[in-house]
Protein backbone atom coordinates (compact mmCIF):
# COMPACT_ATOMS: atom_id res chain seq x y z
CA UNK A 1 0.00 0.00 0.00
CA UNK A 2 1.45 3.35 -1.01
CA UNK A 3 1.80 5.74 1.97
CA UNK A 4 -0.18 8.98 1.69
CA UNK A 5 1.74 12.24 1.89
CA UNK A 6 1.51 14.00 5.24
CA UNK A 7 -0.66 17.15 5.19
CA UNK A 8 1.59 20.05 6.13
CA UNK A 9 0.19 23.18 7.78
CA UNK A 10 0.98 26.37 5.92
CA UNK A 11 3.39 28.51 7.92
CA UNK A 12 2.63 32.20 7.58
CA UNK A 13 5.75 34.29 6.94
CA UNK A 14 7.14 36.26 9.85
CA UNK A 15 6.21 39.93 10.02
CA UNK A 16 9.24 42.21 9.59
CA UNK A 17 9.51 44.92 12.24
CA UNK A 18 11.77 47.86 11.39
CA UNK A 19 13.70 49.29 14.32
CA UNK A 20 16.65 51.53 15.04
CA UNK A 21 19.74 49.54 16.00
CA UNK A 22 20.37 51.00 19.47
CA UNK A 23 19.95 48.81 22.54
CA UNK A 24 16.99 50.86 23.72
CA UNK A 25 15.25 50.75 20.32
CA UNK A 26 15.77 47.02 19.84
CA UNK A 27 14.71 46.31 23.44
CA UNK A 28 11.42 48.17 23.08
CA UNK A 29 10.83 46.75 19.59
CA UNK A 30 11.39 43.22 20.90
CA UNK A 31 8.81 43.89 23.62
CA UNK A 32 6.31 44.86 20.94
CA UNK A 33 7.27 41.89 18.74
CA UNK A 34 6.76 39.47 21.65
CA UNK A 35 3.38 41.02 22.45
CA UNK A 36 2.19 40.59 18.86
CA UNK A 37 3.35 36.98 18.77
CA UNK A 38 1.51 36.31 22.03
CA UNK A 39 -1.70 37.95 20.77
CA UNK A 40 -1.77 36.79 17.16
CA UNK A 41 0.49 33.75 16.94
CA UNK A 42 2.46 35.42 14.13
CA UNK A 43 6.25 35.32 14.29
CA UNK A 44 7.90 38.75 14.18
CA UNK A 45 11.50 39.34 13.20
CA UNK A 46 13.43 42.55 13.88
CA UNK A 47 15.11 44.37 10.99
CA UNK A 48 17.74 46.84 12.17
CA UNK A 49 17.89 50.16 10.32
CA UNK A 50 20.39 52.99 10.80
CA UNK A 51 18.77 56.43 10.89
CA UNK A 52 20.25 59.87 10.31
CA UNK A 53 19.83 60.66 13.99
CA UNK A 54 22.03 57.66 14.86
CA UNK A 55 24.99 58.71 12.72
CA UNK A 56 25.04 62.51 12.77
CA UNK A 57 27.44 64.22 15.18
CA UNK A 58 25.21 67.28 15.49
CA UNK A 59 23.09 67.83 18.58
CA UNK A 60 19.44 67.08 17.97
CA UNK A 61 18.40 70.56 19.05
CA UNK A 62 20.48 71.96 16.16
CA UNK A 63 18.71 69.62 13.73
CA UNK A 64 15.27 70.57 14.97
CA UNK A 65 14.92 67.04 16.37
CA UNK A 66 11.77 66.17 14.47
CA UNK A 67 12.02 63.13 12.22
CA UNK A 68 15.75 62.47 12.41
CA UNK A 69 15.12 59.01 13.88
CA UNK A 70 12.06 58.34 11.73
CA UNK A 71 12.67 58.98 8.02
CA UNK A 72 14.85 55.92 7.34
CA UNK A 73 12.27 53.64 8.98
CA UNK A 74 9.52 55.19 6.88
CA UNK A 75 11.65 54.75 3.75
CA UNK A 76 11.89 51.04 4.56
CA UNK A 77 8.09 50.84 4.87
CA UNK A 78 7.66 52.47 1.45
CA UNK A 79 10.29 50.21 -0.11
CA UNK A 80 8.62 47.13 1.37
CA UNK A 81 11.71 45.89 3.21
CA UNK A 82 9.75 45.96 6.51
CA UNK A 83 6.04 45.50 7.26
CA UNK A 84 5.80 47.87 10.20
CA UNK A 85 8.00 50.01 12.39
CA UNK A 86 8.18 50.88 16.08
CA UNK A 87 9.14 54.39 17.16
CA UNK A 88 9.40 56.24 20.43
CA UNK A 89 6.28 58.36 20.02
CA UNK A 90 8.04 61.55 21.12
CA UNK A 91 10.36 61.21 18.10
CA UNK A 92 7.49 61.24 15.58
CA UNK A 93 6.72 64.50 13.75
CA UNK A 94 3.31 65.88 14.67
CA UNK A 95 2.53 66.76 11.04
CA UNK A 96 0.53 63.88 9.53
CA UNK A 97 1.90 61.96 6.55
CA UNK A 98 -0.96 60.35 4.66
CA UNK A 99 1.24 57.48 3.46
CA UNK A 100 1.37 56.05 6.99
CA UNK A 101 -0.96 55.27 9.86
CA UNK A 102 -0.42 54.76 13.57
CA UNK A 103 -1.94 51.29 13.74
CA UNK A 104 -1.34 50.99 17.48
CA UNK A 105 -0.21 53.05 20.44
CA UNK A 106 0.29 50.46 23.20
CA UNK A 107 -0.32 51.27 26.87
CA UNK A 108 2.18 53.90 27.94
CA UNK A 109 5.03 53.09 30.30
CA UNK A 110 6.44 55.60 32.81
CA UNK A 111 6.07 59.12 31.38
CA UNK A 112 8.53 60.81 33.74
CA UNK A 113 12.12 62.01 33.51
CA UNK A 114 14.81 60.44 35.71
CA UNK A 115 18.17 61.49 37.12
CA UNK A 116 21.14 59.13 37.08
CA UNK A 117 24.04 60.50 39.08
CA UNK A 118 25.97 60.84 42.30
CA UNK A 119 23.13 62.56 44.19
CA UNK A 120 19.62 63.92 43.82
CA UNK A 121 19.32 67.26 42.03
CA UNK A 122 18.84 69.24 45.27
CA UNK A 123 21.96 67.65 46.76
CA UNK A 124 24.36 68.29 43.87
CA UNK A 125 26.96 70.96 44.73
CA UNK A 126 26.81 74.36 42.98
CA UNK A 127 28.49 74.16 39.56
CA UNK A 128 27.90 70.42 39.20
CA UNK A 129 27.72 69.28 35.57
CA UNK A 130 24.42 67.74 34.44
CA UNK A 131 24.15 66.27 30.95
CA UNK A 132 21.10 66.32 28.69
CA UNK A 133 20.49 66.83 24.98
CA UNK A 134 17.01 68.29 25.55
CA UNK A 135 16.33 72.06 25.60
CA UNK A 136 13.09 71.27 27.45
CA UNK A 137 14.94 69.52 30.25
CA UNK A 138 17.62 72.22 30.44
CA UNK A 139 15.05 75.01 30.77
CA UNK A 140 13.05 73.17 33.43
CA UNK A 141 16.15 72.08 35.36
CA UNK A 142 17.39 75.68 35.39
CA UNK A 143 14.11 76.65 37.03
CA UNK A 144 14.93 74.17 39.82
CA UNK A 145 18.72 74.64 40.06
CA UNK A 146 19.99 77.70 38.15
CA UNK A 147 23.41 77.29 39.81
CA UNK A 148 24.28 74.06 37.99
CA UNK A 149 26.05 73.68 34.62
CA UNK A 150 23.95 71.97 31.96
CA UNK A 151 26.02 70.18 29.33
CA UNK A 152 24.60 69.16 25.91
CA UNK A 153 25.32 65.48 25.27
CA UNK A 154 24.53 62.87 22.62
CA UNK A 155 24.75 59.12 22.42
CA UNK A 156 22.75 56.18 23.67
CA UNK A 157 21.80 55.69 27.31
CA UNK A 158 24.85 53.53 28.07
CA UNK A 159 27.15 56.23 26.67
CA UNK A 160 25.45 58.96 28.69
CA UNK A 161 25.47 56.98 31.93
CA UNK A 162 29.12 56.15 31.27
CA UNK A 163 29.96 59.87 31.46
CA UNK A 164 28.71 59.83 35.05
CA UNK A 165 30.70 56.73 36.00
CA UNK A 166 33.86 58.22 34.43
CA UNK A 167 33.47 61.48 36.37
CA UNK A 168 33.01 63.62 33.25
CA UNK A 169 29.51 64.51 34.46
CA UNK A 170 27.89 64.54 37.89
CA UNK A 171 24.50 63.44 36.56
CA UNK A 172 22.45 62.88 33.41
CA UNK A 173 18.71 63.13 32.81
CA UNK A 174 16.99 60.43 30.75
CA UNK A 175 13.48 59.09 30.26
CA UNK A 176 12.52 56.70 33.06
CA UNK A 177 10.74 54.37 30.62
CA UNK A 178 13.84 53.98 28.47
CA UNK A 179 16.03 53.13 31.45
CA UNK A 180 13.54 50.47 32.53
CA UNK A 181 13.45 48.97 29.03
CA UNK A 182 17.22 48.41 29.04
CA UNK A 183 17.34 47.22 32.65
CA UNK A 184 19.12 50.26 34.08
CA UNK A 185 16.38 51.54 36.40
CA UNK A 186 18.43 50.53 39.48
CA UNK A 187 20.79 53.43 38.67
CA UNK A 188 18.04 56.06 38.94
CA UNK A 189 18.61 58.32 41.97
CA UNK A 190 15.58 60.55 41.40
CA UNK A 191 12.31 60.49 39.48
CA UNK A 192 10.97 63.93 38.56
CA UNK A 193 7.24 64.32 39.06
CA UNK A 194 5.30 66.37 36.49
CA UNK A 195 5.17 69.32 38.89
CA UNK A 196 8.99 69.53 38.58
CA UNK A 197 9.69 68.44 35.00
CA UNK A 198 6.75 68.18 32.65
CA UNK A 199 7.65 65.42 30.17
CA UNK A 200 7.90 65.71 26.41
CA UNK A 201 4.61 65.12 24.57
CA UNK A 202 4.21 61.37 24.07
CA UNK A 203 7.08 60.46 26.40
CA UNK A 204 6.96 56.87 27.59
CA UNK A 205 4.68 55.79 24.73
CA UNK A 206 5.55 53.72 21.66
CA UNK A 207 4.10 54.08 18.16
CA UNK A 208 3.43 51.17 15.81
CA UNK A 209 3.35 52.50 12.25
CA UNK A 210 2.65 50.89 8.88
CA UNK A 211 1.54 51.90 5.40
CA UNK A 212 -1.98 53.33 5.42
CA UNK A 213 -2.92 51.20 2.41
CA UNK A 214 -2.31 47.87 4.16
CA UNK A 215 -5.76 47.44 5.69
CA UNK A 216 -5.15 43.81 6.65
CA UNK A 217 -2.02 44.74 8.54
CA UNK A 218 -3.64 47.77 10.20
CA UNK A 219 -6.35 45.50 11.62
CA UNK A 220 -3.80 42.95 12.82
CA UNK A 221 -1.57 45.51 14.50
CA UNK A 222 -4.49 47.30 16.17
CA UNK A 223 -4.74 44.51 18.75
CA UNK A 224 -2.13 46.31 20.90
CA UNK A 225 -3.78 49.74 20.74
CA UNK A 226 -4.66 51.28 24.11
CA UNK A 227 -7.48 53.86 23.69
CA UNK A 228 -6.70 55.73 26.93
CA UNK A 229 -3.05 56.16 25.96
CA UNK A 230 -3.99 57.17 22.42
CA UNK A 231 -6.34 59.94 23.55
CA UNK A 232 -3.84 61.26 26.12
CA UNK A 233 -0.90 61.44 23.73
CA UNK A 234 -3.12 62.87 20.97
CA UNK A 235 -3.92 65.80 23.24
CA UNK A 236 -0.26 66.26 24.14
CA UNK A 237 0.93 66.14 20.54
CA UNK A 238 -1.85 68.48 19.41
CA UNK A 239 -0.51 71.12 21.82
CA UNK A 240 2.94 70.70 20.28
CA UNK A 241 1.54 70.96 16.75
CA UNK A 242 -0.64 73.99 17.53
CA UNK A 243 2.34 75.76 19.07
CA UNK A 244 4.21 74.96 15.83
CA UNK A 245 7.02 73.52 17.90
CA UNK A 246 9.24 70.57 17.06
CA UNK A 247 10.05 67.72 19.41
CA UNK A 248 13.25 69.51 20.53
CA UNK A 249 11.33 72.66 21.60
CA UNK A 250 11.08 73.55 25.31
CA UNK A 251 7.50 72.24 25.48
CA UNK A 252 6.26 69.84 28.12
CA UNK A 253 2.83 68.24 28.09
CA UNK A 254 1.10 65.46 29.95
CA UNK A 255 -2.47 64.20 29.79
CA UNK A 256 -4.39 61.53 31.66
CA UNK A 257 -7.61 59.94 30.38
CA UNK A 258 -9.80 58.28 33.01
CA UNK A 259 -12.22 56.94 30.42
CA UNK A 260 -14.55 59.92 30.35
CA UNK A 261 -12.54 63.05 31.15
CA UNK A 262 -9.18 64.06 29.76
CA UNK A 263 -6.95 66.24 31.95
CA UNK A 264 -4.12 68.04 30.11
CA UNK A 265 -1.28 70.22 31.37
CA UNK A 266 1.30 71.89 29.13
CA UNK A 267 4.12 74.37 29.54
CA UNK A 268 6.67 76.37 27.58
CA UNK A 269 9.74 77.42 29.55
CA UNK A 270 12.21 80.21 28.78
CA UNK A 271 15.84 79.32 28.19
CA UNK A 272 16.89 80.77 31.55
CA UNK A 273 14.22 78.78 33.38
CA UNK A 274 12.97 81.93 35.09
CA UNK A 275 9.82 82.40 33.02
CA UNK A 276 7.18 79.95 31.88
CA UNK A 277 3.67 79.73 30.52
CA UNK A 278 1.92 76.76 32.11
CA UNK A 279 -1.75 75.93 31.63
CA UNK A 280 -4.15 73.09 32.39
CA UNK A 281 -7.51 72.15 30.93
CA UNK A 282 -10.04 69.33 31.07
CA UNK A 283 -12.49 68.08 28.49
CA UNK A 284 -14.29 65.00 27.20
CA UNK A 285 -12.13 62.04 26.22
CA UNK A 286 -13.93 61.90 22.89
CA UNK A 287 -12.14 64.94 21.42
CA UNK A 288 -8.51 65.12 22.59
CA UNK A 289 -7.43 67.24 19.63
CA UNK A 290 -9.92 69.98 20.50
CA UNK A 291 -8.61 70.10 24.06
CA UNK A 292 -5.03 70.35 22.83
CA UNK A 293 -5.86 73.20 20.43
CA UNK A 294 -7.78 75.06 23.12
CA UNK A 295 -4.91 74.84 25.60
CA UNK A 296 -2.32 75.88 22.99
CA UNK A 297 -4.41 78.94 22.07
CA UNK A 298 -4.51 80.00 25.72
CA UNK A 299 -0.74 79.56 26.00
CA UNK A 300 -0.07 81.58 22.85
CA UNK A 301 -2.31 84.35 24.19
CA UNK A 302 0.02 84.57 27.18
CA UNK A 303 3.23 84.76 25.12
CA UNK A 304 4.33 81.14 24.76
CA UNK A 305 5.57 81.84 21.23
CA UNK A 306 7.94 84.53 22.52
CA UNK A 307 9.50 82.11 25.00
CA UNK A 308 10.00 79.50 22.26
CA UNK A 309 11.52 82.18 20.03
CA UNK A 310 14.27 82.78 22.57
CA UNK A 311 15.46 79.18 22.17
CA UNK A 312 15.80 79.54 18.40
CA UNK A 313 17.91 82.71 18.51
Amino acid sequence: MTPQPTQLSVQRPALRLGTRRSLMATSQSQMVADAYTAHTGRAVELVGITTFGDVTKAHLAQLGGTGVFVSALRDALVEGTVDFAVHSLKDLPTKPDERFTLAAIPARHDHRDALVGHAKLADLPPGARVGTGSPRRVAMLRALRPDLEYVPIRGNADTRIGKVHSGELDAVVLAAAGLARIGREAEIVQIFEVEELLPAPGQGALAVECLAGRADLVDLLAVLDDPLTRSAVTAERTVLAALEAGCSAPVGAHAVDDGSTLNLTATVVALDGARAVRKSAAGPSSDPSALGRELAARMLAEGADRLMGEHSQ
